[in-house]
């Protein structure tokens, strides 16, 4: 639980002060990914596995998102 909270500390330190959009998308994708791995976790520990298939939306829906950035990075919209 440390190396996630430091994770976090650090992906929030990045977001603050990113000189690019694309440091920016970076550390949000990270705070996505921990998220969704703070989510698993606490599938697990809860025994309710249901949140799995939560992680496993959110996780499409973060791809989806950096995606639909990338794009508008490379021609604009």
């Amino acid at each position: 639980m440390v190396l996630v909270f430091f994770s976090i500390v650090f992906a929030v330190i990045r977001l603050a002060i990113g000189r690019t959009l694309l440091d920016r998308v970076v550390a949000m994708d990270v705070l996505t990914i921990t998220t969704i791995s703070l989510i698993a976790v606490y599938a697990h520990v809860a025994d309710r596995f249901v949140y799995l298939d939560v992680a496993l939306v959110y996780g499409l829906l973060s791809f989806l998102s950096v995606l639909a950035v990338a794009r508008f990075m490379h021609r604009g919209l």
